[in-house]
């Protein structure tokens, strides 16, 4: 009689796509701002970014503080936007926009980008978000990050992914710079922007050897550097570690 064998096939997942796995078990709901509101806090501004692992254009965030009562956002599926389709996140964008008590977008370009390191643009970027709201918020939830500023704030690691009022800056903070993308897509054309937001794809770093960087390309970056020897080469903070964030949510975010 013969035998059937049984042959395991074993698939490699990346990082990324196990990172995105995980992402997805979480809950995104309104539990850290009623945490916040038990303590007295009322009005609480989400903080989050996009584009800091992108090879070319600006880092931008936005700040947004919602009203009390968001179960209508978390019936609408609002989550970390790299979890969700663009037509979700445009959907939902004008919905937050809408209800939003305020809300601001601010942009950091490459040419400061490649002065003060990513991080500190970063940063420097939520901050301007921050300030820009028109209503003072009394606490920030922000992602996996802290700001020179005043207010109260947490540091929520995956805040994105937990907080509604996090995911509602991440989504407004991509769909404006996804736009941005695609209008820029128009200026520089050749590199393919409009598909990739300006991240490393293959696409992207074979248009880089093609053509060479643009006046909007973010020379510190390696990828930038290694076509570009007359590129201005300077120290940044934590780079490494930085770039190993890069890797992981670069398939994700640009998509």
């Amino acid at each position: 009689m013969a035998s059937v064998a049984s042959i395991r096939i074993s698939k490699t997942v990346t990082a990324a796509t196990a990172k995105q796995r995980m992402l997805r078990q979480l809950v995104c709901s309104d539990a850290p701002e009623q945490a916040l509101r038990y303590h007295g806090f009322s009005s609480i501004a989400g903080v989050d970014e996009v584009g800091r692992g992108a090879l070319f254009g600006p880092v931008v965030a936005a700040a947004v503080i919602l009203p009390e009562r968001l179960n209508g956002l978390a019936k609408a599926g609002l989550r970390d936007s790299k979890q969700l389709t663009r037509e979700q996140r445009e959907s939902l964008n004008k919905r937050i926009r809408r209800m939003a008590i305020a809300f601001c977008v601010a942009e950091v370009d490459a040419e400061t980008i490649d002065r003060v390191n990513i991080y500190q643009a970063t940063r420097i970027a939520m901050l301007a978000a921050v300030q820009g709201l028109t209503v003072a918020p009394d606490h920030l939830l922000i992602d996996a990050m802290r700001l020179d500023h005043p207010c109260k704030q947490t540091k929520l690691i995956y805040g994105d992914s937990l907080s509604l009022s996090i995911a509602a800056a991440s989504v407004i903070a991509k769909v404006h710079r996804d736009a941005l993308m695609r209008e820029l897509d128009l200026a520089h054309p050749g590199y393919g922007l409009a598909s990739h937001k300006g991240y490393g794809t293959p696409e992207h770093r074979r248009a880089l050897k093609e053509h060479g960087p643009c006046a909007l390309h973010r020379r510190t970056f390696a990828p930038v550097q290694a076509v570009d020897p007359n590129a201005v080469v300077e120290a940044q903070v934590a780079n490494e570690l930085l770039f190993d964030d890069f890797e992981m949510e670069e398939e994700a975010e640009w998509a």
